[in-house]
């Protein structure tokens, strides 16, 4: 997904400052919450967005949907930066944006495998080992699982910008096509 080059520039600064002193995977576990609390909250991306919420009830919204303690002095340093400079209302982009440049310098890929019903703990396994073993030696992976009754049976597994896709709806959609012609 593009965020665009400002949230980019701002994730890529807060990265650096996490480097420098040394809470960059915390940061990251932070930026992963608020990303996913975003995800799932049409209201909080609504509450962020409006201009007749108080500066302040938005950025303890933001640290409460990040996991944000008080003693946490770089995301203060952070919040107080895209305060002062009207960046609040683009978190969102920059907590994506990070994640995104985390992944990248720590070599992890971001696994999704979908399925029309849930998959049995073995069944994970051993779709899991099987992604493994297509990574490269050195690579990690944030295995997540979804449930689409929609896909009719089989999975589709999506790795990074990757899809390999043996759902029933998808071959049902192909036989219709060659049907067709």
């Amino acid at each position: 997904m593009n965020q665009g080059l400002i949230p980019r520039r701002y994730a890529k600064a807060l990265y650096k400052v996490g480097l420098e002193r040394g809470c960059v995977k915390p940061c990251y576990a932070m930026m992963n919450s608020l990303a996913a609390a975003f995800d799932h909250s049409t209201r909080l991306k609504d509450t962020v967005a409006n201009p007749f919420v108080s500066i302040d009830d938005k950025t303890a919204l933001i640290a409460a949907a990040a996991g944000v303690n008080s003693t946490d002095a770089l995301f203060a340093d952070f919040f107080k930066l895209l305060v002062q400079n009207r960046r609040i209302d683009i978190v969102d982009d920059i907590a994506r944006a990070y994640t995104d440049i985390y992944r990248k310098a720590n070599n992890i890929s971001r696994v999704e495998v979908v399925s029309a019903s849930p998959i049995d703990s073995d069944a994970t396994a051993r779709i899991s080992r099987l992604i493994a073993a297509h990574l490269p030696a050195d690579a990690t992976m944030e295995l997540s699982s979804r449930i689409d009754p929609e896909i009719i049976g089989g999975f589709v597994v999506n790795i990074d910008n990757e899809r390999l896709d043996a759902s029933v709806s998808s071959q049902l959609k192909e036989l219709r096509l060659s049907l067709l012609k």
